[in-house]
């Protein structure tokens, strides 16, 4: 088949992590290309990072350029400064360009997030991969494609010069925190400082009582001083242990709160694509685990990048899968033959475990009695919005926290920066907080900005307010709220 020549990339959109917008014909001339098609919702777009990460810093010396297009999938995904947000998170050094129209994606052809497509020193499209996973196809075509470069003399002698976002610098001392636990017995908090790479432990009003984690981000087990973990999220409480969903890590990790030492439960740092378990401790891989929850004795645990929550016993060590196929979409049926949608968050109350799915935007719940799945909120994997009233008409997107107790189910809505209540018995959804955009504060009134993690104590409900980089006591009788800023000692 003939090659075709990779087309411009239209004017007028928005660059980030470079100061100008680039062009093919013009600086990329002589450059190896490669473009990720990318939403940050998106747990396999997430994956795909680090594999390019890997590759930027191999290449760094050549002439290759990775490019980022931000093709999004929900409304709030559309907004630069949201998508800024994103590549702060996760790490992003290369250039994005906001392709908030999908102009580019439909130029490219594209269809499915992620996407790869790379474009050789003469400006042809060379290859196109959809999904992840394709990390040693790409290095050794780049390789290829440098050295037949070198050989017609098409490479570029000049590197393209970048601009990245610099991680700010924030009052709290937190950065991007995914998940808070109260613990009603001790009135301590546990922070997922997920930016920080670790856990913070304070009292209600903030006070520093413990840490864990060295702020380095890797796998190490250890003293609380010397652990490492990478991008931390849910944590449940048992005893005296807290469990922690290690995320980048795939690992679940098991901290004993009296020593101070956290071990390995699950995983061993590297992503799994087992869809069945069965295996013990480190024997056991996992894909971003994003939460944990109790129930029954048994540790379940939300894996997003499998679109499965599974469940782990203490006592025998072993993980298994215990709800979901693995196919994304939304599909009620026995646990194991219903379809998640990368799950993010979890909560158990009335014996049985709730979960939001992230990507079908949706509340569903698992009844282990009747070994069943229902959905409470939610119709697809492209049906959102923000619609309050009957459950059968509410509308979420991309719900990533979950708080339940009695009747009452507390929903962080992520992509409409608000904090949603759904009232079981009556079958509402009804807003508690947030007006529908990003912010701190208005007029007196609590202002979220894509919070990822809820957890109650009677009538105080701790928010982790993520893009803020803060956690919020928020009163639910009055309507009251402050922010738990952490003393930190060092």
């Amino acid at each position: 088949m003939p090659l075709i020549h990779a087309p411009e990339f239209p004017e007028g959109l928005v660059w980030l992590n470079i100061d100008r917008p680039l062009r093919l014909r013009e600086e990329l001339r002589g450059q190896v290309v490669v473009l990720d098609f990318w939403t940050y919702c998106c747990i396999n777009c997430m994956h795909v990072i680090p594999e390019l990460a890997h590759l930027e810093e191999k290449y760094r010396h050549d002439s290759v350029v990775f490019i980022g297009v931000h093709s999004n999938k929900y409304d709030n995904e559309a907004h630069p400064e949201n998508v800024s947000q994103a590549i702060l998170r996760y790490g992003i050094t290369h250039p994005v360009v906001v392709d908030e129209e999908h102009v580019i994606w439909g130029m490219y052809g594209v269809s499915a997030w992620p996407t790869l497509v790379v474009i050789d020193s003469a400006g042809y499209i060379i290859a196109v991969w959809s999904g992840e996973g394709h990390g040693e196809e790409l290095d050794r075509l780049i390789a290829g494609l440098l050295e037949l470069g070198q050989q017609n003399n098409t490479l570029a002698a000049e590197h393209v010069a970048t601009q990245p976002l610099q991680v700010p610098e924030t009052d709290s001392r937190l950065l991007f925190p995914g998940k808070v636990l109260a613990d009603p017995a001790g009135r301590r908090l546990f922070i997922a400082d997920s930016g920080h790479h670790r856990i913070l432990i304070t009292d209600y009003d903030g006070k520093l009582v413990g840490f864990l984690g060295s702020g380095i981000p890797g796998l190490v087990d250890g003293s609380y001083e010397d652990v490492r973990f990478r991008n931390p999220q849910g944590m449940a409480l048992f005893g005296n242990t807290l469990y922690i969903a290690d995320t980048d890590n795939h690992a679940v990790r098991q901290a004993d709160l009296a020593s101070f030492h956290v071990h390995t439960a699950v995983g061993n740092g590297m992503i799994g694509y087992d869809r069945r378990g069965g295996h013990r401790g480190r024997d056991q891989v996992l894909n971003s685990p994003w939460d944990v929850a109790f129930l029954n004795g048994i540790l379940y645990i939300a894996l997003a990048g499998l679109h499965q929550i599974w469940a782990y016993d203490p006592q025998t060590q072993v993980a298994e899968v215990k709800i979901g196929t693995g196919r994304e979409n939304i599909a009620d049926n026995a646990a194991r033959k219903s379809a998640l949608a990368q799950t993010s968050g979890l909560s158990a109350a009335n014996g049985k475990l709730y979960f939001a799915d992230s990507e079908t935007s949706a509340v569903r719940v698992f009844d282990p009695e009747a070994g069943a799945v229902h959905t409470i909120v939610g119709k697809g994997l492209f049906v959102f919005g923000n619609v309050d009233g009957p459950v059968d008409a509410a509308l979420l997107q991309h719900p990533l926290g979950l708080a339940a107790r009695g009747n009452e189910l507390f929903v962080a809505d992520s992509y409409n920066h608000k904090i949603r209540r759904i009232d079981l018995q009556a079958g509402q959804v009804s807003t508690v907080a947030g007006e529908g955009a990003p912010g701190t504060e208005h007029d007196g009134k609590l202002l979220l900005y894509e919070p990822g993690g809820l957890s109650l104590d009677g009538p105080e409900l701790f928010i982790a307010d993520t893009n803020n980089h803060r956690v919020v006591r928020y009163r639910l009788d009055t309507g009251a709220w402050d922010e738990v800023r952490p003393i930190l000692g060092r």
